[in-house]
């Protein structure tokens, strides 16, 4: 008889939890090491100078998915050829000027880290490896200018061996492929969309469910964009397909914004007794969830997708006809602009999601014509900031360089050119100052061990193996670290400064005092890296936080007066890449990612109504008569006051914004009593007013961010879900 513990080819699932965790992370590890010990076999059997280089390298880049280490490789391989050729230029200019010299590194240094901090994921990489690269190289080879040209051809060629091998390790052993997230991304991102409209439109989830869920997407949003600029490096099936999961996760964002809308529309409505708008609605509600299934089930694969694309196009086609009809059936007291307003939005949700589902299925083939209409994601990323990062680089460097010129310590040199990467590497980090800390803390580890294997056991090694022998239970210790959560910093610090200090060159020097300075010059630099992010306008202060919120804000004055080419997609991207800085800033206060979430909300709904409003008025063709003037001008205005709004709420500009939209509102409506023919341009202006007339709703939303801004009394908000 079979029982659960005897049944066969079946394993216990104690031992696939494992296998799918630590089980993945010491696959990591034996990778890693493997790595490692070819990049210095290869390095010692060409006879480069130093070895370590290549090993130390192998740390740096070495990630779980061989797509992540080859996008990581490139970026660092780009960013030493840049560092290479600004040092050259700079020893060749100041290498008889110490104090120009470092002075002018320390700029470069700043630069860069303002660059990484601009941008994102491996790209922010490459910005700091050409300042830590200028530092590497030229630190050492301007105090002997005349090999600073052969030294600098060394070190990259020692830091290429190591990318090569990481990158050939990574591939060819059991490879992990950032692919494969993706498309598990996407699958369980259209599953759970299905399921949130299901349950939503239904009635079945509440205010907090609601947040908690939207607030995934945005994770997943900001996730997915990550994973595709790797996985573009794995294969080409992957590559072919980049640009749908970019312009998926493009009509991602719109579809949700816009449903997100739809909901709290219905719900305002609901509060304010518009009960004959919702009766007369609610019957496309439960229509829409039924369209996104597949013989009776929902979907779930993109080649099940096409089945309820087609269904979504029957209903989006037909849709128009049927809201006419039923708006014609309406009593006479209804009020229509309430009506066309849901009903506007209702249309432009089924559109949205009928070109989600339509890529999700192109997705099942390896080419596609929506291949070739991209729209990409955005980040965002607060100017001041990344120049306050820089400015706190170029401080830390030039104060290091100040002290080893005075000071004249042996190792002052190696203590500025780790600070440059250090400061660089932390600023990322959305705790810079815990992440120097935690790598001064492993350094300080990897000092002590190095000492160990230097002085105790490389005296004893001969031959290669017997060194392999000796440096791997130090290797895995330090890989080992750097996969437990919390500790990353920790692990980082010892693989790449073991490396660093006890890695084996062809001539090896046993130089303890020449060791302990250096071990000291690395964990004080970053000390000072770390004390520098804690005094010098700490990132994890307030104040940061503040701005990027003012920055998720000012999303909507870029909606009012940025250009309209492709600006839907930098307003959508820009506002979910700062909220998810503000939630990384704001990592276990809850109180604050939940005001953030807010405030996403209020600028996505505010802001797409606005692009939407401005779309619809740059087609429009209503003539030069006085009331067409008149309402061009009040919708000029309440645009203008909106984005005026978000960028300083006040009560005032409230009050003002709330007003100006009125009148916008009160001229279309004139407008709308002139014009008869021709009837596409009538249903632009009525769609005009419905975009206004959804802001104004948004502004008075009490549960908005901007509710407790109002000085009128408004009715209380009640209602949890849209039908």
């Amino acid at each position: 008889m079979s029982t659960p513990f005897s049944t066969p080819n079946r394993p216990h699932p104690l031992l696939v939890d494992w296998a799918l965790t630590d089980g993945l992370a010491w696959i990591h590890i034996f990778k890693a090491a493997l790595a490692a010990f070819l990049a210095l076999w290869i390095a010692m059997r060409l006879d480069l100078p130093q070895p370590r280089t290549a090993m130390t390298t192998v740390f740096v880049v070495m990630q779980p998915q061989s797509g992540m280490v080859l996008a990581k490789s490139f970026y660092r391989f780009c960013g030493t050829l840049v560092g290479l050729v600004v040092m050259l230029a700079l020893i060749s200019l100041f290498s008889q000027q110490p104090v120009l010299f470092l002075s002018a590194t320390a700029l470069w240094v700043g630069i860069c880290t303002a660059g990484a901090a601009r941008n994102r994921n491996f790209r922010s990489y490459g910005f700091v490896l050409s300042g830590y690269t200028a530092a590497l190289i030229g630190i050492p080879a301007a105090q002997h200018a005349d090999a600073a040209f052969l030294t600098a051809m060394t070190r990259v060629a020692e830091v290429s061996l190591g990318i090569l091998c990481s990158g050939a390790v990574s591939a060819l052993v059991f490879p992990r492929h950032a692919g494969e997230q993706v498309r598990a991304t996407v699958r369980r991102r259209f599953t759970a969309f299905v399921d949130y409209v299901s349950k939503a439109l239904g009635g079945g989830i509440e205010r907090s469910q609601i947040e908690r869920i939207n607030a995934a997407f945005v994770a997943d949003i900001v996730g997915l964009e990550a994973a595709r600029s790797v996985a573009v490096f794995e294969d080409p099936d992957t590559r072919m397909r980049s640009g749908r999961v970019a312009r998926l996760n493009g009509e991602f964002m719109s579809v949700s914004t816009r449903f997100h809308a739809l909901h709290q529309l219905m719900n305002r409505l609901r509060v304010n007794g518009a009960a004959a708008t919702v009766d007369a609605l609610e019957p496309y509600f439960r229509e829409v969830a039924p369209l996104l299934s597949a013989a009776g089930a929902p979907v779930e694969k993109a080649a099940d997708a096409a089945h309820a694309a087609a269904q979504l196009d029957t209903f989006k086609a037909a849709l128009p006809r049927r809201i006419r009809a039923t708006r014609r059936s309406l009593d006479p007291a209804t009020d229509l602009l309430e009506f066309d307003t849901a009903a506007e939005l209702l249309y432009r949700f089924v559109d949205d999601l009928h070109a989600y589902t339509l890529t999700y299925a192109s997705l099942a083939v390896p080419t596609h014509e929506r291949e070739h209409r991209i729209t990409r994601y955005v980040p965002k990323t607060s100017l001041l900031a990344a120049g306050v990062s820089g400015l706190r680089a170029f401080i830390v460097v030039l104060v290091l360089s100040g002290f080893w010129i005075m000071s004249a310590w042996p190792s002052g040199g190696t203590a500025v050119l780790d600070a440059a990467a250090v400061i660089a590497l932390a600023s990322s980090s959305p705790r810079p100052t815990q992440m120097a800390f935690q790598m001064a803390g492993g350094t300080a580890l990897a000092a002590v061990a190095g000492m160990i294997v230097v002085f105790a056991l490389y005296p004893r090694a001969d031959g290669f193996l017997l060194l392999s022998a000796v440096l791997l239970p130090f290797l895995m210790l330090g890989a080992f670290i750097s996969t437990r959560p919390g500790m990353m910093g920790v692990g980082v610090g010892y693989c790449i400064f073991f490396c660093f200090l006890a890695g084996p060159d062809n001539v090896i020097q046993y130089d303890p005092s020449g060791f302990i300075n250096d071990a000291i010059a690395l964990v004080a630099s970053m000390l000072v890296c770390s004390m520098a992010f804690a005094v010098l306008l700490p990132t994890d202060a307030p104040w940061l936080r503040r701005l990027l919120m003012r920055e998720l804000r000012r999303q909507v004055v870029t909606a009012s007066k940025g250009g309209l080419i492709r600006l839907a997609m930098r307003f959508e991207s820009g506002a979910r890449d700062l909220l998810s800085q503000i939630d990384a800033l704001a990592a276990g206060r809850e109180d604050l990612q939940r005001e953030a979430l807010r405030w996403l909300f209020a600028v996505l709904e505010v802001g797409h109504a606005v692009i939407d409003l401005r779309t619809e008025l740059s087609r429009s063709d209503t003539g030069t008569g006085t009331p067409a003037r008149a309402a061009r001008a009040s919708i000029a205005q309440a645009l203008h006051r909106v984005a005026h709004l978000f960028d300083h709420p006040t009560p005032r500009r409230f009050d003002a914004a709330l007003s100006a939209t009125t009148l916008a509102i009160d001229d279309l409506r004139a407008l709308l009593d002139t014009v008869h023919e021709p009837r596409e341009e009538r249903h632009r202006l009525q769609r005009m007013s419905s975009h206004l007339h959804f802001i104004r709703t948004a502004l008075l939303d009490r549960q908005s961010p901007l509710g407790h801004l109002s000085q009128r009394e408004l009715p209380h908000e009640g209602a949890s879900h849209a039908a």
